[in-house]
């Protein structure tokens, strides 16, 4: 098989959370441990830093990995989901896997993999940590992908658990109320390791004070000690809060040993896109109009960019828009602007919801607009109905962000 014909294989052999939704999602470990015991434990053969979060874990992981760049050590990163080619997820110095590793190690392991009925996402990470292993990298930053406790990258020990909020998502997985979400998060803290929580929630600190002191680990909250944030190249005011979070965490990283200067620490935060390729995050693509996309996609992160485009200065507002069929639309129309132009558009997933769907639901609610057969189509209109000095925001889910960038 090539390049395309594994990842293909990968895609639609078995359930993946990304096209699947629900039935994607496996309710235990048994699986990844079963293929880490096979590949001979590569998860214990590099350091790492563990990080989960309902919003900001991909930007926090990506900030943490450039600053160790900039550090000087070799660092793995994974992360998900990927926005337009599966190596995305596995980095090293930001340097995507090579399509051959990804070929080989699916030729090597298949039977396994097919024997076993692992999931998408569990021989991804599989892949990512072996690959990580013989690679021999310093230290890996390894996002979680779904909750904590039961996802598939927590068969790792870190030397530093990162959780940066909580908001409500993936509810039917994890919960429906904050605790019982910030419970399955706190999953990955482990025994003598400390933990960053990134924001002080009054309803999900004694949540981590509990998991943390029965875990003997030393927990740490981002914005009770960290007062000032520096300047990064990734841009939106929501970026403070991971900025914070990730500034403490590399206070503890150098209390354990690693060698990371005040220079490294501004250097990494300012040049992240740079070091680790990072897209999607208040991302301007073009101006007059200008065109700005982010892959929020839930309550809390729609929240931080609607504030965001309260600060922007523009004429008229215009809404490429799209969302995937399990989300809570109730939970999103109220945060969005009802003066704004409206581009609905169904991402190309099979998760995708429906654009006629989506209008009629935003309809109800006085959010005007029009439907398109998708994501290009909403944005093209967009810029032809826009002036130079408008805004267009593309969003409402990662998938929308993957199609235009």
């Amino acid at each position: 098989m090539n390049y395309q014909d594994t990842v293909n294989w990968m895609f639609q052999q078995l359930p993946m959370y990304q096209n699947k939704g629900n039935s994607a999602f496996k309710k235990d470990l048994t699986n990844t441990i079963n293929l880490a015991t096979y590949l001979n434990h590569p998860e214990g053969k590099f350091r790492s830093v563990h990080v989960a979060g309902t919003n900001g874990k991909g930007s926090t992981s990506h900030m943490l990995a450039s600053i160790l760049q900039e550090s000087g050590y070799k660092v793995g990163l994974y992360t998900s989901p990927h926005l337009k080619d599966f190596r995305e997820r596995i980095r090293i110095n930001g340097k995507v896997i090579s399509k051959q590793a990804v070929i080989a190690f699916i030729k090597k392991n298949k039977a396994f993999l097919e024997d076993n009925q692992l999931s998408f996402f569990e021989m991804t990470v599989g892949m990512a940590f072996d690959y990580f292993s013989k690679q021999k990298v310093d230290i890996a930053i390894v996002e979680v992908g779904l909750g904590g406790r039961l996802d598939s990258t927590n068969i790792i020990t870190p030397e530093l658990s990162v959780i940066t909020n909580i908001g409500f998502d993936h509810t039917q997985f994890l919960g429906n109320t904050f605790q019982e979400i910030a419970g399955e998060k706190a999953g990955i803290i482990k025994q003598n390791v400390p933990v960053v929580i990134g924001e002080t929630h009054p309803e999900t600190e004694s949540v981590f004070k509990q998991k943390a002191s029965e875990a003997n680990s030393t927990i740490y909250f981002a914005d009770q000690i960290i007062n000032e944030a520096l300047e990064s190249d990734l841009k939106g005011s929501y970026q403070v809060h991971n900025i914070k979070t990730v500034i403490q965490s590399i206070n503890i990283l150098k209390e354990l040993g690693f060698k990371i200067s005040k220079n490294n620490l501004e250097k990494g935060l300012l040049n992240v896109v740079g070091n680790t390729g990072l897209q999607g995050r208040w991302q301007i693509l073009g101006h007059k109009p200008k065109v700005v996309c982010d892959t929020a996609h839930n309550k809390e992160g729609l929240t931080y960019v609607m504030e965001q485009i309260k600060k922007e200065t523009f004429n008229k507002l215009h809404i490429v828009f799209g969302v995937v069929n399990d989300k809570d639309l109730d939970t999103i129309i109220p945060l969005l602007p009802k003066e704004a132009s409206y581009y609905f558009c169904q991402p190309n997933v099979q998760r995708g919801l429906n654009a006629k769907i989506l209008m009629t639901a935003f309809k109800k609610n006085q959010l005007l607009g029009e439907s398109y057969k998708s994501v290009s189509e909403a944005l093209t209109v967009a810029k032809s109905n826009a002036n130079k000095d408008d805004l267009i925001y593309v969003g409402g889910s990662t998938f929308v962000v993957a199609e235009i960038i």
